[in-house]
């Protein structure tokens, strides 16, 4: 197996700079995913450590061999880097088996070794019985099960996997979540998962890394990326978090106090007193309550139901204050009713100064 890094890589395409310095270390046998807004630069860092593009600047290595840097790349088939791909890219004329077998029969595989290769990497992803089956007569998951067997075919050491769940239905992909979870759990090696499916990226990885405009903003374990966004644009993308300006007053005990439109709240991070900072809330941890003192009034101006609870959309009172959006387990209140929001936790985003 091996661990991927990048030092230092930028891409351009004309005026656009699709990546832009991004260093990053994927550990050996790790499942990390890239994940951000369409255009954030995440396929191109893809194939970047493919070997289909070479870097303007920086380096990219596979464990400790340069790959990839300007004006140089080892080519693709000499990287030992399996691709499944969104499309799927089987051929139309080709049964499941010689789909699966045709990259090893390009690199001149001995015949018996290539259909033992075969054979097992169609009973790992459970289409023994359609081998002599055509790409048209399968389902959706099952061509993206083909897919993923013609990369398990190559042995790779590194999975790379651009957002391969997109064409199929929210079951399918649920079902191909947990399969390629066990792949990564059985073969041991490095995979690269590009998705903008946020739960997608949380349920799989070790780690995700968030892009946005050709730059990592946080790289992370799911938790951390949700509890403790670094930026603005993580705590906004990740979850939908709310960002709101807070005055700091000082700590108490584990918890940092902040002035959040006059009210005393109580939070978690790092600040000093008398800092103007950010905070991040999630719906979550907002809550209707009865509670006069350290909370928020407003009013009611949408609610949506989700099944195991309504999304309240609130109207702080506070001047120029943005809505809030509220998870109520109970019977809603109407749209328009005053309410009482009591603020159980937030996060003061690193370094970032009040909006």
């Amino acid at each position: 197996m091996a661990s991927v890094t990048l030092e230092g890589v930028s891409k351009q395409f004309g005026p656009t700079r699709a990546v832009d310095d991004v260093s990053l270390t994927v550990a050996d046998g790790e499942f990390f995913a890239l994940l951000g807004p369409s255009g954030c630069g995440k396929t191109t860092l893809l194939r970047l450590v493919a070997g289909f593009e070479m870097p303007d600047d920086g380096t990219v290595k596979l464990a400790t061999e340069v790959v990839g840097q300007p004006g140089w790349g080892r080519p693709p088939e000499y990287r030992r880097i399996g691709m499944v791909f969104q499309s799927y890219a089987l051929w139309p004329h080709m049964s499941v088996a010689q789909n699966v077998a045709f990259a090893l029969r390009v690199r001149r595989v001995p015949t018996a070794e290539r259909e033992r290769r075969v054979k097992a990497a169609l009973a790992m992803v459970g289409l023994e019985a359609v081998a002599k089956r055509r790409p048209h007569e399968l389902s959706g998951g099952q061509r993206q099960r083909v897919a993923l067997a013609r990369c398990l075919a190559m042995q790779p050491t590194v999975v790379l996997l651009d957002e391969p769940l997109a064409n199929l239905d929210v079951h399918l992909r649920e079902a191909m979540q947990q399969e390629f979870a066990r792949f990564h759990r059985e073969i041991g090696a490095t995979f690269i998962y590009v998705t903008h499916d946020q739960a997608e990226a949380m349920a799989l990885a070790d780690r995700v890394a968030v892009m946005d405009e050709g730059r990592v903003e946080q790289a992370a374990a799911p938790r951390a990326l949700y509890r403790e966004p670094a930026t603005e644009m993580v705590a906004r993308f990740v979850g939908r978090g709310m960002v709101v300006p807070v005055e700091v007053i000082g700590r108490e005990g584990p918890r940092m106090i902040v002035d959040l439109w006059g009210e005393r709240i109580a939070v978690r991070g790092e600040a000093g007193s008398g800092e103007r900072r950010n905070l991040c809330l999630r719906a979550e941890d907002l809550a209707l309550t009865s509670h006069t003192t350290g909370t928020i009034r407003g009013h009611v101006v949408a609610a949506t139901y989700q099944g195991a609870a309504t999304l309240l959309t609130i109207q702080p009172d506070a001047a120029g204050a943005p809505q809030l959006r509220v998870e109520h387990a109970s019977a809603p209140p109407a749209v328009g009713a005053a309410v009482t929001v009591l603020v159980r936790d937030g996060w003061i985003i690193p370094g970032e100064r009040m909006q």
